[in-house]
C-alpha cells in the first residue's frame, strides 16, 4: 500500500476516535439551557470529524483518481531524505512552540511570530508582504473570536495582565 494510503488510514482512525468523542461524549455535561441551542460546542468538531473521515475514505479507496488521468508520482518512503523533511519537522516544532507560548506571550504576539516564521520557513522572503498579512490575519482572527463570538482570548502577554 502506498504511503498516502497509509497516512489516510492513520488519519481515518484518529478522526473516528475524534468523531466518537464529538458525537457521543462531548454533549453529556451541557447545562439544560444550552441543550435547546441549534449550535452546540460539539458542532464544529462533528463537522471536522465527518469531513476528515470522508476525505480519508476517498484517499484510502483511491476514489479521487480518475480513469483517464495520468498517474501521479508516488512518494518513495525509502528516499524520505530527498524531500524537504527539515522544513516539515521545523514547522511541527514551530506549532508545538506556538501552543506552548500562546498563554505566556499572548495571542497577538505568538500568532504573529508563528505566521512570520512559518512564511519564512516555506520560502517567502518579501517582508513587505509577510508582515501586513501576518498582522491583518492575527488581528482579524482575534477580533472574530473575541468580539464576534464572545470568547475571551488574551491578546497580551501574561506579565502585562498581572499573571492572568
Amino acid at each position: 500500500m502506498a504511503l498516502d494510503r497509509w497516512i489516510a488510514l492513520i488519519i481515518l482512525i484518529i478522526c473516528a476516535a475524534y468523531g466518537y468523542t464529538a458525537f457521543f461524549t462531548m454533549d453529556g455535561g451541557l447545562p439544560p439551557f444550552m441543550q435547546r441551542n441549534p449550535i452546540w460546542p460539539s458542532t464544529f468538531p462533528k463537522v471536522i470529524a465527518a469531513l476528515a473521515i470522508i476525505a480519508s475514505v476517498i484517499i484510502l479507496f483511491r476514489l479521487e483518481k480518475g480513469t483517464g488521468e495520468e498517474k501521479a508520482p508516488e512518494i518513495n518512503y525509502r528516499r524520505l531524505t530527498d524531500y524537504k523533511l527539515g522544513q516539515a519537522l521545523f514547522l511541527l516544532g514551530l506549532m508545538v512552540a506556538y501552543a506552548l507560548l500562546l498563554r505566556p506571550a499572548g495571542f497577538l504576539l505568538s500568532t504573529s511570530v508563528f505566521l512570520l516564521a512559518g512564511f519564512y520557513t516555506l520560502g517567502e522572503r518579501k517582508y513587505h508582504v509577510m508582515i501586513p498579512v501576518a498582522l491583518i490575519a492575527t488581528v482579524g482572527i482575534w477580533y472574530l473570536v473575541q468580539e464576534v463570538l464572545g470568547i475571551f482570548l488574551s491578546p497580551w502577554p501574561s506579565f502585562m495582565l498581572g499573571g492572568a
